[in-house]
């Protein structure tokens, strides 16, 4: 069986942030662009994002997006 596809979008991400690809302080893309981006529903981007700001690596602020905060520990 296959990883859900909140895990494979939060574990993109999270190598992109890991591989300098994104830094703190960077924007994330929207919601809509990253449902496009990974062919995936708005639940599995949201669901994407609450592991990720969980694991401390981005923190969304109402109205403004969703912005990388730190990196993956090793």
């Amino acid at each position: 069986m296959s990883e859900a596809a909140y895990l494979q979008v939060a574990r993109d991400i999270r190598e992109q942030i890991a591989s300098g690809q994104l830094k703190p302080g960077d924007k994330l893309p929207s919601f809509a662009a990253l449902c496009q981006q990974y062919e995936v529903s708005n639940t599995v981007i949201r669901s994407s994002m609450l592991l990720l700001k969980a694991e401390g690596l981005i923190d969304g602020r109402q109205g403004k997006g969703v912005y990388v905060t730190g990196l993956p520990q090793k």
